[in-house]
C-alpha cells in the first residue's frame, strides 16, 4: 500500500512539475551564490534583506540537537506523530531551528493525517527553497530554508485549497513562536 502511494505521489509531482511551476512552490534556487536575500518577516510585516547562513558541520553539531541535526543537516525524516509539532494547534509562526527564519503560519496549518506539520503555503515563497529528491525509490520535491539550506521536509500536490499543495515538515526542523511572541 505504501508503495502505490509513493508511486502515485510521484506521478502526481511529476504531472504537475510538466504543467509548470506555482508561484508558492518554487522560490529561490537552493545554492544561489548570493551573500543575502530577501524573505518575508513577519515580525517586521514586510520583506526584509538578510545575509545566508552557512557554518561548518562541527559548528551546526554544536548548536543542534542530535535529531536536529540528523533532520536538517543530513535530511532526515522523524517517525511520524512523534514530533512535537504536529498536532499543535497553537496561533503562531514556526521558524527555522538553524537560523530563525520565518517559514510557516499556523493559519496555513491543517490536519493531513500524516503524523507532520502541515501547511497548505509557507509565510513567503521567498523563505524557503526546493530541490528534487531521488531518495527511497522515487521522486519527491525536498523543502529547505532558503536561508541556511537546513532541510524541512517535502513537499506535494495533494493538499486542500487555496494552493493543493501539502508542505510536509519535520517538528524537529522548526521552532514554534506563539503569536503574542513573535516581536519579541
Amino acid at each position: 500500500m505504501q508503495r502505490r502511494t509513493a508511486l502515485k505521489l510521484s506521478l502526481a509531482t511529476a504531472a504537475l512539475l510538466a504543467v509548470g511551476k506555482p508561484s508558492c512552490l518554487w522560490a529561490a534556487p537552493l545554492n544561489s551564490h548570493r551573500d543575502s536575500l530577501r524573505v518575508w518577516s513577519v515580525a517586521k510585516g514586510g520583506y526584509i534583506m538578510t545575509e545566508k547562513v552557512v557554518k561548518p558541520a562541527d559548528e551546526w553539531r554544536r548548536l543542534l540537537t542530535p535529531e536536529q541535526y540528523h533532520v536538517t543537516r543530513e535530511k532526515g525524516t522523524e517517525r511520524a506523530f512523534t514530533g512535537k509539532d504536529w498536532n499543535n494547534h497553537d496561533d503562531g509562526i514556526y521558524r527555522c531551528v538553524c537560523c530563525g527564519q520565518d517559514l510557516f503560519d499556523s493559519r496555513a496549518k491543517f490536519e493531513s493525517g500524516t503524523g507532520w506539520p502541515s501547511y497548505t503555503e509557507p509565510v513567503a515563497a521567498e523563505n524557503v527553497a526546493t530541490a528534487e529528491d531521488r531518495g527511497f525509490f522515487m521522486t519527491r520535491t525536498e523543502v529547505l530554508c532558503s536561508r541556511c539550506d537546513g532541510h524541512l521536509g517535502h513537499v506535494f500536490p495533494d493538499g486542500p485549497p487555496p494552493t493543493g499543495l501539502r508542505y510536509c515538515m519535520n517538528s524537529a526542523a522548526m521552532v514554534f513562536v506563539p503569536r503574542g511572541d513573535i516581536g519579541k
